[in-house]
């Protein structure tokens, strides 16, 4: 494998969990794979988790890290072709990328939607910059429609915890006060297309996800009648496709509370918002599910690391 852009990805989810939950048992087993090998984290945008646990990850396997804030640090990029950079732009994605395959083995790349322009947005102008013209293997740390490294470590989460051949899995929209991106929330739709489950999307009506993602997914808009039965349900608010990143709607009722969870366990990517998105009770009960799920995005980024740098 090249690159991670996507959960389209991976030939094979089940065998990614496997091996996942194996380098968690001994996560320094491999640690000379990377050995004299260097990756650059470069962040368009804020991270907790994902900055902490991929880094953590190239180190397991023996990585040097280069990581760099590039939304305050670097340059500003222009992506187009043919561009008289004349105005706010310094340096072309052309020659950043080919700087970057000098000094790293692979380039891993963080760069949210901007929810401004849904046909820019979707043409993914920096991950796909940097594919074009970096010579070395990309990974998508999140990008304007996709955060495939999440769902990857939500897949693991639940493998771990669920025990039934085909359990109930519902994604819930939540409320926010900011618009938010719908990347987390489409990855966790495609890896869920994956799996052997009864996935339920639920959110109230003019939030649909784009077709292309949601396909033949059940989309109910009675979010009561959607958790009946539920054995996982991750809640995450995103903004509206139709009416490209805006908030028309923050009905507190849909916040999750322990009334409506039920018995099922409670994901969310984190950071979330107590009490808006997710009541405390839920958040700090043993039914949550976040702490690991934050654990496994280690794992995650490691698997995804160890095939890229073993196929080099």
């Amino acid at each position: 494998m090249r690159n991670y852009l996507s959960i389209q990805d991976i030939d094979n989810l089940p065998d990614w969990v496997k091996e996942a939950r194996e380098l968690k048992k001994n996560p320094r087993q491999f640690n000379a794979l990377g050995k004299n090998k260097t990756i650059g984290l470069l962040f368009f945008n804020n991270s907790l988790r994902t900055r902490l646990s991929t880094q953590k990850a190239a180190m397991n396997l023996g990585f040097e890290v280069i990581v760099m804030n590039f939304g305050s640090e670097g340059w500003a990029l222009e992506y187009a072709d043919g561009t008289i950079m004349n105005e706010g732009t310094s340096e072309h994605i052309k020659e950043a990328a080919q700087v970057v395959s000098q000094y790293c083995d692979i380039v891993a790349i963080r760069a949210f939607a901007k929810l401004q322009d849904k046909e820019k947005d979707e043409a993914e102008e920096v991950l796909n910059g940097f594919k074009k013209y970096a010579s070395i293997p990309v990974v998508n740390m999140e990008s304007s429609v996709g955060h495939p490294l999440q769902a990857l470590a939500d897949a693991i989460t639940i493998d771990e915890v669920n025990t039934k051949p085909r359990p109930k899995v519902v994604l819930s929209w939540a409320p926010h006060p900011k618009a938010l991106p719908h990347a987390v929330a489409n990855s966790f739709v495609e890896m869920m297309q994956l799996q052997n489950a009864d996935f339920v999307i639920t959110h109230p009506e003019g939030y649909e996800l784009s077709k292309a993602i949601t396909k033949d997914v059940t989309i109910e808009h009675d979010q009561n009648k959607a958790l009946e039965n539920a054995d996982f349900v991750y809640v995450k608010n995103w903004s509206s496709y139709s009416d490209y990143g805006k908030v028309a709607n923050q009905d507190s009722k849909w916040m999750m509370t322990k009334e409506k969870l039920g018995s099922a366990k409670f994901m969310h990517c984190l950071p979330v918002r107590r009490n808006v998105v997710v009541a405390d009770a839920v958040l700090d009960s043993d039914q949550s599910l976040v702490i690991e799920q934050a654990n496994n995005r280690t794992y995650a980024a490691q698997v995804v690391l160890k095939k890229i740098v073993s196929s080099l």
